[in-house]
């Protein structure tokens, strides 16, 4: 039956990726699914989900403005509501009976040993390490989907299947743990950032923070205060010294820390904020400079257990695991200071 209906539709080609992709495991193939559907569905404001460890599309900002992400709930309302195109209902329908189906013949064991992990674009690293020793050690199975952290508590609030939300601050995931999206009393800080200015240029950053900053850089680069954390810390410590407004016009903006890395590290911008475990295990060799901690407030990281993985053993067992001293002692050697838990 499968077959006869993507054969019927040249339009639905991405129902056949979303067959394979269930053969990963169902929770890395429901975002997928997600993804899709609402991408079929949603018209100009759809959420455009690549495969795992994709970002999200966004507009272009207009001038001194940071562009919001657009995403849609549409998906969840198809019920109620007349799809654009035939090949946008039979897609939905699809979506929607593969969820049932794979869910279905999916045992509950099987199911719970594996883990789905949305986590900040600047804690990647890391995170891939630890995941790696964790499944080595307990036989779970992690899977890991990075962006900047606004990006993925949009998701996940707007019904992306993750178990784990490992956030670049504390607020977000407060926030689901108030709306009742995370298991109540799981959230905790498991790292502690540091802001560091950086180039690849051991004689671009020198002297006293406003000493950087009159000389004439071309550009600098800042992840986006509306998604990222860091790039929020980053904004807050130009404003501390006044310095914002006046270099506004030379900013350049990365859509989460791992892009303003990269626009610093390939010379698209002269110097750029970044985080330190960043330059610590990636780019050893340049001038970085530690922005005093008074000029921004903490970067705590918060981990929180999203509800739907209240029964979820991996999930429970990873969120165990990051709060071990094995798993503290991963973290600083990536550059940060470990959580109290």
């Amino acid at each position: 039956m499968i077959n006869s209906l993507c054969a019927a539709s040249p339009g639905i080609e991405p129902a056949r990726q979303m067959i394979d992709q269930a053969a990963q495991g169902p929770s890395l193939w429901a975002v997928s699914v997600w993804a899709t559907a609402a991408q079929r569905i949603g018209g100009s404001e759809t959420c455009r989900l690549p495969p795992i460890g994709g970002k999200l599309t966004q507009s272009s900002p207009k001038d001194g403005e940071f562009a919001p992400m657009t995403v849609t709930t549409r998906a969840g309302l198809a019920a109620n509501r007349r799809f654009r195109s035939t090949n946008g209902e039979v897609i939905a329908a699809l979506a929607a009976f593969l969820v049932a189906a794979v869910f279905a013949i999916t045992p509950a064991f099987a199911r719970t040993q594996t883990a789905l992990i949305a986590v900040a674009a600047n804690f990647a690293a890391p995170a891939k390490a630890l995941a790696d020793r964790f499944n080595a050690e307990t036989g779970y199975s992690l899977k890991i989907s990075t962006g900047s952290t606004g990006q993925l508590y949009a998701q996940i609030t707007n019904g992306a299947p993750y178990d784990i939300f490992l956030s670049a601050d504390a607020d977000r995931p407060r926030k689901l743990e108030e709306n009742g999206l995370a298991v109540s009393g799981s959230r905790f800080t498991y790292a502690v950032g540091r802001l560091v200015l950086w180039s690849p240029s051991a004689e671009t950053v020198t002297g006293p923070f406003e000493k950087v900053f009159s000389q004439p850089h071309r550009s600098i680069a800042i992840a986006n205060p509306d998604l990222a954390p860091y790039g929020a810390a980053a904004r807050e410590a130009l404003r501390s010294k006044g310095l914002w407004d006046d270099l506004k016009g030379r900013l350049v903006f990365g859509q989460n820390i791992s892009q303003t890395h990269a626009l610093v590290a390939t010379g698209n911008a002269e110097i750029g904020f970044v985080a330190r475990s960043q330059i610590e295990n990636t780019n050893p060799k340049g001038a970085l400079w530690p922005v005093p901690a008074e000029c921004h407030a903490p970067i705590n990281q918060d981990a929180v257990l999203l509800e739907r993985a209240r029964d979820n053993d991996a999930a429970r067992a990873f969120v165990s695991y990051l709060q071990s001293d094995g798993a503290k002692k991963t973290i600083e050697e990536f550059g940060y200071e470990s959580g109290g838990g």
